[in-house]
Formats: C-alpha cells, sequence, structure tokens
C-alpha cells in the first residue's frame, strides 16, 4: 500500500493530533464550490468539508460539512485523492488533518440550511482556487481532478 501525501511541515515540539475528515470537489459551471471562512486579516479558503465525527463514514461527512457550511445537499460519487495536512487551527491547536477528497454532485442549494455563519460559498475558477486555498493538500487534490479531466 502506498503512503499516504503529507503536506505543511510540523512545527519541533509539538504535538498534531491526527483528525479524519473528508473533503468535496463541486462544480458549477465550471467553478468550484469553495468556502470563504471569515477570519478578519487571517480569512481563508478550503474546499467545504472538514472532520468526519465519531463512526460517520467520509461520504456522511462530506454530506454535513457541505450543508452546515454551505447550504448544499450533495451525493459523493468517488473518492479520488487522499493526503495529510499538518496545520495550526485558529484557536493554535496543531491537527494532521488526514483524509480523503471527493467527488460530489450538487443535489440541492438552500441557503438557510447553513449554519456555519462564519462560512461563505464562494465558486472559483479551479485555478484561482489552487493559487488561493489556505492548505496545499487541496490545491494538490483539485490539481488531481484537473489532471483527469483533461
Amino acid at each position: 500500500m502506498a503512503a499516504t501525501l503529507q503536506f505543511g511541515t510540523a512545527e519541533p515540539g509539538l504535538d498534531y493530533r491526527p483528525r479524519p475528515t473528508a473533503f468535496g470537489l463541486v462544480v458549477r459551471d465550471g467553478k468550484l464550490a469553495c468556502v470563504r471562512v471569515d477570519r478578519g486579516e487571517a480569512s481563508y479558503f478550503d474546499l467545504p468539508g472538514g472532520a468526519v465525527d465519531g463512526d460517520e463514514t467520509e461520504e456522511h461527512a462530506v454530506v454535513r460539512e457541505f450543508l452546515e457550511e454551505t447550504g448544499m445537499t450533495v451525493r459523493p460519487l468517488a473518492r479520488i485523492a487522499a493526503a495529510d495536512q499538518y496545520f495550526r487551527k485558529s484557536d493554535g491547536e496543531p491537527i494532521n488533518n488526514t483524509g480523503g477528497f471527493w467527488i460530489a454532485e450538487l443535489l440541492s442549494l438552500n441557503p438557510a440550511a447553513k449554519v456555519e455563519a462564519d462560512h461563505e460559498l464562494v465558486w472559483l475558477p479551479p485555478h484561482t482556487a489552487v493559487a488561493r486555498f489556505r492548505h496545499d493538500a487541496h490545491a494538490w487534490a483539485v490539481t488531481v481532478w484537473l489532471r483527469r479531466q483533461a
């Protein structure tokens, strides 16, 4: 079995807690669904998704996270990549996101269903998203998808 790609750099002396995650790629009219997370001067862009809770599958996490962050109801279709990402959460906690990236189909959009007030759905051209993502693992997963489209 091939080793999972590891992105980011672990700072010496910190214990990076592994956090199972799942993120999704939804495309509409040639643009990729992204979230802009409002942190004032430290705002950033991510793919929709996040932690896998409890005994949830990655597919269930993608569905739940899309609804919470964007108001979108999606159906995961295929896991296209897996990668890990060292980073520090907004509160400074060291985390290593571990998990998959899924192509998902947009079923419906209901902005009133979104519960994360600091997340804003934005549609970006894929190359713009790659350049603006906070995490290199997200940029890599979108690049994997783009290369499969060619």
